[in-house]
């Protein structure tokens, strides 16, 4: 029976995985053609029209300048042309004064990691460098001379920049996917605080309090998502008119952010009045109410966010705005039916975090706060 049951689990495990895989190819097979066409022509025109033979670095080169990561396209493909270059100026100096051997490379590679890490915190940049410093140590120069490879680089990330300016995608798509993934986790924090609150359950409080860590990392990507879609919304000209779309979504992006840090604090500090029982049956109802209304205006916010048509965008943002506007009319302790000290300071910490929400949805900073009642 146990041996069934395992068979069953990794079969249905194995399904999974395969349809995810299958999405996930559906959903990356235009940028692959992009990668491939850019890599193959890369090759084609340094070694066809530069005469340069076996130049692995063009294709190479232009695939790490395009790929899938969230990194700015433009540094990435300046750390590509800039680490080449200088890996290989450092691996000539290098071989020149010590000679050629495994120790020798050990002590280039050494050194190259160090000074790359010196210059910059890119990833690329110092791996490019390493990578070039040691191929100049342990490998003969290429027809050309040495620099032959660093060419190479630079002929892959024009290719790179080419397929942006001409073939770009719309720099609203992910970060407009980012946004709405965000503000559901942030309303589901919110709901399980208010189902917290009804079933007088500390820990699912405290899972409320994880779960609101764990977001940080969304947050995270989605500036680096919004790096990438405004250097694309620049340098490509058909999309250029979306920039200040673009940075009204950033600005948006720091109230949520400075949201779901307050989302935590509310979390941790509820978690505390559970266990004291800091709030009488009337406070509760009250709470988790404010706490499940707030959620479903951030589920409309989202909506606002991530939508397409201006005009439906504007009227998600304004229907939000009425919903937070009227939630947030109600906090005081007085009006919650909040007795206690301890009670009163869950109400105080949550004031902080609708006004950014207030704000997230386009809301003047001085409009939003006025709408609290006065204390």
């Amino acid at each position: 029976m146990a041996s069934a049951t395992g068979l069953t689990a990794s079969a249905r495990f194995l399904r999974g995985r395969v349809r995810t895989g299958f999405v996930r190819s559906r959903n990356s097979l235009v940028p692959a053609l992009q990668m491939t066409a850019c890599a193959v022509g890369a090759y084609a025109f340094a070694e066809y029209v530069l005469g340069h033979t076996g130049p692995l670095f063009a294709a190479t080169s232009s695939l790490i300048a395009l790929g899938f990561s969230r990194d700015p396209r433009l540094r990435r493909v300046v750390e590509v042309g800039l680490g080449c270059t200088i890996g290989i100026v450092v691996g000539d100096l290098l071989l020149h004064w010590l000679g050629a051997g495994i120790w020798q490379a050990a002590v280039v590679l050494l050194f190259s990691i160090l000074l790359a890490r010196f210059l910059d915190s890119g990833t690329i940049f110092t791996t490019q460098l390493g990578l070039q410093s040691l191929l100049v140590v342990l490998l003969p120069a290429p027809a050309g001379g040495p620099f032959t490879r660093s060419i190479d680089a630079v002929v892959g990330g024009v290719f790179a920049l080419a397929v942006t300016f001409l073939i770009p995608k719309d720099p609203r798509r992910e970060p407009r996917n980012d946004v709405k993934k965000l503000l559901h986790e942030l309303a589901e924090v919110l709901r399980e605080c208010s189902s917290a609150l009804t079933h007088s359950d500390s820990t699912q409080a405290w899972h409320a309090l994880i779960r609101g860590r764990n977001c940080q990392p969304l947050v995270d990507a989605m500036r680096q998502t919004l790096r990438s879609s405004g250097e694309v919304a620049t340098l490509a000209p058909a999309y250029r008119r979306y920039r200040d779309e673009l940075d009204r979504l950033a600005q948006s992006v720091d109230f949520i952010d400075l949201a779901l840090r307050n989302s935590r604090v509310f979390a941790r500090r509820l978690t505390s009045a559970i266990n004291h029982a800091a709030l009488s049956d009337e406070a509760t109802e009250n709470i988790a109410e404010v706490l499940q209304e707030t959620a479903a205006a951030i589920d409309e916010l989202g909506l606002g966010l991530a939508e397409v048509h201006d005009g439906v965008r504007r009227a998600h943002l304004r229907t939000a705005r009425v919903e937070l506007s009227e939630t947030a009319g109600r906090l005081h302790p007085r009006l919650l039916d909040v007795q206690r000290l301890e009670g009163e300071t869950v109400v105080m910490l949550f004031r902080p975090l609708m006004v950014d929400l207030l704000e997230a949805a386009g809301m003047d900073p001085n409009e939003a706060r006025d709408i609290l009642p006065a204390l």
